[in-house]
Parts: C-alpha cells; sequence; structure tokens
C-alpha cells in the first residue's frame, strides 16, 4: 500500500501549511486515515484521525482549534491544515491508513508513509 505525503517545509510561526496524503483508491475507501508526527528525540504522538466516511474526528488536545483534517474522494487524499503553528509542531509528520481505533490506540498495524518534515521558526 502505498501512503504518500507531501506539502511540509519551513514556516514562521502563527503560519499556516496544509499537508497532503495521497493512498490508493481501494485503501481510501476502505481504511480510515490518521496523522502522526515525531519531533527529534521525542516519541511518535498521535495528531489527528478521520474515519472512512470523514464523519468521525479526533484531534489531539495540542492541536485542537488549530488544525483540521479532511478526505477528497475524487482524490484519494486526506489532508491536515496546520493554523496558527507553533515552534513545538516542529516535526517530521506521518501519514498512516489503517482501522480507526487503532489510529487511535495502537497504530503498529497501519500502512505508513514515509513523512514530511514540518518546521516551524520562532
Amino acid at each position: 500500500v502505498d501512503v504518500v505525503e507531501s506539502g511540509g517545509g519551513l514556516v514562521q510561526a502563527g503560519g499556516s501549511l496544509r499537508l497532503s496524503c495521497a493512498v490508493s483508491g481501494r485503501t481510501f475507501r476502505t481504511r480510515s486515515m490518521g496523522w502522526f508526527r515525531q519531533a527529534p528525540g521525542k516519541e511518535r504522538e498521535f495528531v489527528s484521525a478521520s474515519s472512512k466516511s470523514g464523519n468521525t474526528k479526533h484531534f489531539a488536545d495540542s492541536v485542537k482549534g488549530r488544525f483540521s483534517i479532511s478526505r477528497d474522494t475524487t482524490k484519494n487524499t486526506v489532508y491536515l491544515q496546520m493554523n496558527d503553528l507553533k515552534p513545538e509542531d516542529t516535526a517530521v509528520y506521518y501519514c498512516a491508513a489503517g482501522d480507526y481505533n487503532n489510529l487511535l490506540y495502537d497504530p503498529s498495524n497501519a500502512f505508513w508513509g514515509q513523512g514530511t518534515q514540518v518546521t516551524v521558526s520562532s
């Protein structure tokens, strides 16, 4: 299963970025999608997830009100819109496809992308 992230980059604090994650059509239709991040020296952490229908979503407390997740069924792509970015948002962001509950609690069996770097300068 190909999971391909894009959209990372360098942005100043308070700025915005939109990450994209493209997957195959079958994977997109049959799996929930999630975003995770890993900062240097830290463990990977959950950021957000969207159910297959897009009707159920979860966000980490640290990003609530600033990040949003959406799915484009015409492009088999899930997006992470990140607004009001802070230096502590700096991390490699990973996209994952899998069962919704697994994405929330144990994403080890999900399909993962290679990650995209997001750097927020102060």
